[in-house]
């Protein structure tokens, strides 16, 4: 199973705050179709494999997976933008609290948090992005 399907699902429980949690696909059409405010989209930033920890055999890799959780909530109800960012502070709560320390099947090691920024904030909606990292092995098939 791949990463990002179990950290939806993750971000998926009954007592969400999100109206919509989903993936890339989604997320590049967000700018053309707005789905459910608040909203978390979950994708792969990047991979960086280290050296082959092995003299002789089959090559065997450690694999880091940075995993990119973008949460976008918009607050309309104060002309300065302040309650969007009174909500981000709570979504993002949420969402470390159920990936910090989680183990996806798909990983060796459970999720750390690498960093978060601000994308943008504008016109009462807020973008943030929150790094979590996953490692696993890749390994040659002989």
């Amino acid at each position: 199973m791949s990463l990002v399907p179990e950290i939806i699902a993750r971000l998926k429980p009954v007592e969400t705050p999100f109206k919509t949690v989903s993936g890339a696909a989604d997320f590049a059409l967000i700018e053309k179709r707005r789905l459910g405010s608040p909203a978390a989209f979950v994708m792969v930033a990047e991979e960086v494999a280290g050296d082959n920890e092995r003299i002789n055999g089959a090559v065997l890799q450690r694999l880091e997976t940075d995993v990119a959780v973008i949460i976008v909530a918009d607050n309309l109800s104060d002309a300065r933008g302040s309650a969007s960012a009174d909500d981000m502070e709570d979504l993002k709560s949420f969402v470390r609290a159920r990936l910090i320390g989680f183990k996806p099947e798909a990983a060796e090691e459970p999720l750390t948090h690498i960093s978060g920024k601000l994308l943008k904030a504008r016109g009462g909606t807020v973008w943030f992005e929150d790094l979590y990292a996953a490692a696993s092995y890749l390994e040659e098939q002989p």
